[in-house]
Order: C-alpha cells, then sequence, then structure tokens
C-alpha cells in the first residue's frame, strides 16, 4: 500500500515471447553442451589415471593401445555428433526452418483436403450438398432400414 515499487507487469508481443523463448531453448542446449564436454575432459583425465597411474586393467589392449584409449575415442564420437547437432544442425533446422516446414505441411494438408471435398462434391448432387444433414439422414437410413449407404 506504502511502497514505491510500481506493480506494472511488462507484456511482450507474441512474437518476442516466441523469439525469447527460442533464445532460451538455444541457451540450455549450448550449455547441455558445455556440460557433455567439461564431463569428457574430466573422464578421460581419470580414464587416464586408473590405467596409467593404478594401473588398472593394464592387461586389456587392443592394436597396441590401452583399453581407455578406445573408451575416450567412442565417447569423443558422441561429444561430436552433440556438438554437430547443437551448433551446425541447429542453425540450418532452427526456428526458421521449422516455420517453413509448417507452412508447407499446411499447405500439403490443404489441397489434400481441396481434393476430397472436390470428390465428395462429385457424388453428391448440388441440391443436396446445400443440406447440412445429408449424411446424418443417410446414416440413420442405414442404421433403421438397412439400407446400403451409396
Amino acid at each position: 500500500m506504502f511502497s514505491k515499487t510500481s506493480s506494472k507487469k511488462t507484456s511482450l508481443d507474441p512474437h518476442q515471447k516466441e523469439l525469447f523463448e527460442h533464445a532460451q531453448q538455444r541457451i540450455k542446449e549450448k550449455k547441455g553442451l558445455y556440460t557433455h564436454f567439461i564431463f569428457y575432459l574430466v573422464g578421460s583425465i581419470f580414464l587416464a589415471i586408473i590405467n596409467l597411474l593404478l594401473e588398472f586393467g593394464k592387461e586389456y589392449t587392443f592394436l597396441n593401445l590401452d583399453w581407455f584409449v578406445f573408451i575416450i575415442a567412442i565417447w569423443f564420437f558422441f561429444l561430436l555428433v552433440h556438438a554437430v547437432r547443437i551448433l551446425i544442425f541447429g542453425k540450418f533446422m532452427g526456428k526458421e526452418w521449422e516455420t517453413k516446414q509448417m507452412g508447407y505441411l499446411v499447405k500439403k494438408q490443404k489441397e489434400k483436403i481441396a481434393k476430397m471435398e472436390a470428390k465428395l462434391n462429385l457424388k453428391i448432387p448440388k441440391e443436396a450438398s446445400n443440406s447440412k444433414t445429408i449424411l446424418l439422414d443417410k446414416t440413420q437410413n442405414y442404421l433403421t432400414n438397412n439400407e446400403p449407404l451409396d
């Protein structure tokens, strides 16, 4: 009541809100990538220490390389896939791409609906198609009299 702070709510228009949410999503994805990278570095050092200093699994070698090298290489592959998905595909298949695809799919769906309506208009006479209950009437006749539908 006596406070000097105002309780005005800032409102964003829908476009700004969408841009803001998209930016938050991208930040979250990049943060996940950086976290993955930190775990990769710490895990790689940990695996090297276990094998080299503690001599755990020294007897397991393949192609004259220790076992931890293969684990680090496989992990690096997954880190690389994660980075490509976030940094490269995130730009190409970002919000603009989604909007473009949505427009394309809606257009395609409308074309299918138009074709179906055109087929339906050919089967139903014009004077009968003005009646809203034509399909319901035929269904009702079929249910009561077992008359076949056209």
